[in-house]
């Protein structure tokens, strides 16, 4: 990833997060883990984790039902001349960390 993907990358996820956290009906903890841009920064990929587990489908597709609204206050608060589309998915990562930790914990 070159300085300006990973800037914009950054950019994403933070306004992201602020985007959600102001717009979830606080059923659950929506939180961005992660961004990832294409290099011609046209596509972003936001990573979410959400809790509690049992929460996860419906805070993933209230985050993909927000997308267009997530873009549009990407336009307004991103100074760069175009603004990516998003994608939201699920942290598998994060999760599959989560889950090594809670095993090395009951050993």
């Amino acid at each position: 990833m070159t300085d300006r993907t990973l800037k914009v990358a950054n950019l994403i996820k933070e306004k992201t997060a602020e985007f959600l956290g102001r717009e979830n009906n606080k059923t659950s903890l929506i939180t961005v883990t992660s961004a990832s841009c294409s290099p011609d920064l046209k596509r972003a990929t936001v990573f979410i984790t959400v809790l509690p587990e049992d929460k996860e489908k419906t805070a993933l597709m209230f985050a993909k039902r927000q997308r267009g609204e997530i873009r549009d206050f990407l336009k307004k608060h991103m100074a760069t001349k175009t603004v990516p589309f998003i994608e939201i998915e699920i942290d598998r990562g994060e999760k599959n960390r989560q889950k090594i930790d809670e095993l090395l914990r009951n050993n």
